[in-house]
């Protein structure tokens, strides 16, 4: 996957549709670190906000690329970022990069320009200085106007605050110090087609650069430094990880959110919060610990995820997929998240059973369970029972032992796939789950009957 930073020098409308690329809005400190952690190939970013929010951090990029990723950058914010980390390994594409590079720009209002919001395309109101720039310089080539007066309109555009950087304003300064009429009005004549978009271009030479790179590089960047870890990184952490981008951009989680407080559940609503609070903690301590997700992780995960939910076949897993809003592309990311998630469940094992009661108290469930293995306890011990079969357990096979749990024991049917039943809860088997049923078949019996050796058992006394 790629994630692309765009808006205003190229809306999201006008990105060409290839497949794995992921648009966002421009980007502010912290997107960087969030996109990073959901481990694409590479990161792009061609604008980002920088007056009424903070803006993208230099360390967060260099963390990106220390984790693996690569990161691009051009036309506006991009070309600024990349001009001052291309010695650590960010790529710079473009014009307007190259000449943050090589000291010819400096000032980083050259690329600002005011503009509409997201539901508006992003659409400029303002032209950009680079612009600028470059539309006069091609207007030198094409002699429409002189060096010299190509040089005064930059000087006047210079003066002028980014947001009301237009050709109109330009231009009128330009007559009211009485320069060059003549090649004025010509340069007017020629801007609506002559005008060149070199933020645009910039930014469509960047995507192009991105895929051909990771078409020769798939794997991830090896970064050719260290990234020190300080006090003022780990407290710029906590306040990143305080928002994340938008797993699914398509969910409205506020509404659904409502949706589920409304249902008036509140085991549910309780499972459905502290079940999103443990993947966010296992995600951040599968990444503490630099685990990464290949494409055999992968598979094997949703091999696992869908079988424990009974999706074999095709059919099945496709309605499933629309059920829960999610395609192919989304389910993938979905499961690299659910890999970290279940990588930090077997090596935090020892914590969960360390907690278990404490959560088992929480649900006020703790005394009944608690009530039942000690009676169980009783029973194994008082028998003297250490080796479990079904002879003695009062049903004669397999099958039967099953429809007593099932039917008696919880009033429901047997599960067809009793493999996927017991993944669902905890069991390493069926073997596993089928010796905890036994268990509880002979104490539940021989509680009945007190004083009555299993083999005493009238073994006629199938349910």
């Amino acid at each position: 996957m790629i994630v692309l930073f765009t808006g205003p020098s190229l809306p999201p409308a006008e990105v060409p549709a290839l497949p794995e690329l992921r648009v966002l809005p421009p980007v502010a400190q912290g997107d960087v670190y969030r996109a990073a952690r959901e481990r694409p190939w590479g990161i792009g970013i061609v604008d980002g906000f920088f007056e009424r929010v903070p803006a993208v951090w230099h360390k967060e990029i260099l963390w990106a690329m220390s984790q693996g990723v690569h990161v691009f950058g051009a036309s506006s914010m991009g070309a600024l970022r990349a001009a001052e980390l291309a010695d650590f390994g960010m790529v710079g594409v473009g014009w307007i990069f190259e000449r943050y590079r090589s000291g010819a720009l400096g000032a980083d209002d050259e690329v600002a320009v005011a503009h509409a919001s997201a539901e508006h395309g992003y659409r400029c109101t303002s032209e950009a200085l680079v612009n600028m720039r470059a539309t006069l310089g091609a207007a030198v080539e094409a002699e429409i106007c002189d060096p010299a007066l190509a040089e005064r309109l930059v000087a006047i555009a210079r003066t002028l605050f980014y947001p009301d950087r237009t050709w109109p304003a330009v231009l009128q300064a330009a007559r009211a110090a009485q320069e060059a009429p003549p090649m004025l009005d010509a340069l007017q004549r020629w801007l609506p087609a002559g005008r060149v978009d070199q933020k645009r271009l910039d930014a469509l030479a960047m995507i192009e650069a991105m895929q051909a790179a990771r078409a020769t590089h798939r794997g991830p960047l090896e970064p050719g430094f260290i990234l020190q870890r300080t006090d003022v990184w780990e407290r710029a952490l906590d306040r990143m990880r305080a928002t994340r981008l938008d797993v699914d951009p398509g969910a409205d989680v506020d509404a659904l959110l409502d949706e589920l407080r409304l249902l008036g559940d509140e085991p549910l609503y309780t499972l459905a919060i502290q079940g999103a609070l443990l993947r966010g903690l296992a995600e951040e301590a599968a990444e503490r610990n630099g685990v990464t997700v290949g494409p055999g992780h992968l598979e094997r995960t949703a091999m696992e995820f869908r079988r424990e939910r009974g999706l074999y076949a095709g059919p099945s897993t496709r309605a499933w997929l629309g059920e829960q809003g999610l395609d192919a592309k989304s389910f993938a990311r979905m499961m690299a998240r659910e890999a970290k998630l279940r990588w930090t469940a077997a090596v935090c094992e020892p914590e969960v059973r360390r907690h278990l009661v404490d959560q088992l108290r929480a649900m006020g469930c703790y005394g009944r369970l608690e009530k039942q293995v000690r009676a169980k306890q009783a029973v194994m011990v008082g028998e003297g029972l250490d080796a479990l079969d079904l002879a003695g357990s009062g049903v004669s096979d397999t099958d039967a032992l099953w429809r007593w749990y099932f039917n008696e024991r919880l009033g429901k049917p047997v599960p067809e796939d009793l493999e996927t039943y017991a993944a669902r809860f905890g069991f390493a088997s069926v073997g596993a789950l089928l010796r905890s049923v036994l268990i509880d078949r002979w104490c539940t019996r021989l509680r009945r009957t007190p004083g009555i050796r299993p083999s005493d058992a009238d073994a006629d006394n199938e349910p």
